[in-house]
């Protein structure tokens, strides 16, 4: 910066009037960009989502009614994606009788985007290790249960293993 201030100084009348001025636009360019970045970041790094949440509850019994009564549910959205967006996938804890009451997908209870989802269990083991649902239910690739938010709340019924 010494020596552009050194040659700076040696240019006299409407020679520097313009370094100057070229030096001020160049600023405030870089001053813009400056801006309308941290805009885009500040906007990005925002509490707004870019899907709208519905909450979710429900129950998850076998055929016969009786409880599932362990395990976690997993949700995947049916929803195409928006531009390069797509909805997070979500999950819920069951209780020990068989409900399920905190859907969360971006923050904790906010529910399921509205639509419908696939949904397996995960972790869904009694106490010696058995799965409570059989296999097909536990992979997202295979599982046969779809819901829709429209339904709720929910009731989902499987087999017993």
């Amino acid at each position: 910066m010494t020596i552009k201030l050194e040659a700076d100084s040696m240019l006299t009348g409407s020679r520097r009037r313009h370094a100057i001025e070229k030096h001020a636009a160049d600023w405030r360019f870089g001053r813009s960009v400056l801006v309308l970045l941290l805009s885009e970041v500040l906007v990005g790094c925002g509490s707004q989502v870019p899907f709208e949440y519905v909450p979710v509850t429900g129950k998850v019994t076998y055929e016969d009614g009786s409880p599932i009564t362990a395990g976690q549910l997993q949700f995947e959205s049916l929803t195409p994606p928006q531009g390069n967006l797509r909805p997070r996938p979500a999950s819920a804890a069951i209780n020990s009788d068989g409900s399920f009451n905190s859907v969360t997908s971006y923050k904790p209870g906010d529910g399921l985007i509205p639509g419908k989802h696939k949904v397996a269990f995960i972790f869904a083991n009694d106490a010696q290790g058995n799965p409570l649902v059989p296999k097909e239910y536990m992979s997202m690739a295979t599982t046969p249960l779809v819901i829709d938010t429209a339904d709720a709340p929910l009731v989902i019924k499987v087999p017993k293993p």
